[in-house]
């Protein structure tokens, strides 16, 4: 009796494709309306996230944001004020040209969207009217609007990704505790029975587009690729 093949598994959902819920007890985000200071009370270690979490205590309630580089518990901030000081939540019409910020709004009120993610940064390029020209990770400048919210600095654990990882074991766990398969098997050293681009005959490593109305199992390779082929 044959079993199902892993893009199938993955669509079905279990607790190897499913990731844990645990480990997303966490959710980072700023209320919509912040006054006054807020202390930092404790530094969290989050699975689920690329950087430790900052447990924040203020008059608006408890929430948890990505912690900044050089942060510490005990930590008094600023929530909502105009200075410009790491960790503070300063809107982007009081941020001075070349600050780095993180963690910042797309809309006014949404409690931050963009640059989470352990190392990263944003730089505030310039200011035209009531708009503020950001210049992202990727190296592209995007507007917002100045009322939108940023925290100064840059998130902690930028070095996380500079030791190698030496054993197997260790990657091992770390991709379980997102519930990711690992390692990976290439499709094309499958058996046939295991996944359509596999067998021995016609290895073809090149991409393949999974056709719009592919049935489950089927539908595998690119699915629904803006372009192909090399970039020149």
């Amino acid at each position: 009796m044959g079993k199902r093949i892993i893009v199938q598994a993955r669509g079905k959902g279990s607790s190897t494709y499913r990731v844990s819920r645990k480990a997303f007890r966490y959710k980072i985000q700023f209320p919509p309306r912040l006054n006054g200071t807020g202390k930092v009370i404790k530094l969290v270690n989050s699975a689920a996230h690329t950087c430790p979490l900052a447990k924040i205590k203020s008059d608006q309630g408890i929430f948890y944001i990505p912690a900044s580089n050089l942060m510490f518990e005990g930590q008094e901030i600023e929530l909502g004020g105009k200075e410009i000081k790491n960790g503070n939540i300063v809107k982007l019409k009081d941020i001075p040209v070349k600050t780095s910020v993180y963690c910042i709004e797309s809309v006014p009120g949404d409690g931050g969207k963009f640059i989470k993610s352990g190392g990263n940064s944003a730089i505030v390029t310039k200011v035209v009217g009531g708009k503020v020209f950001l210049t992202l990770p990727s190296k592209k400048e995007k507007k917002f609007n100045g009322d939108c919210r940023a925290i100064i600095g840059v998130i902690a654990g930028e070095g996380r990704l500079d030791k190698p990882v030496l054993k197997a074991g260790k990657k091992f766990h770390i991709k379980k505790s997102k519930s990711k398969l690992w390692p990976r098997t290439s499709a094309v050293k499958m058996n046939a029975i295991d996944h359509p681009f596999g067998s021995g005959r016609s290895k073809n490593p090149k991409s393949k587009i999974a056709k719009r109305n592919a049935p489950p199992g089927r539908r595998v390779g690119l699915i629904r690729p803006r372009r192909t082929g090399k970039r020149k």
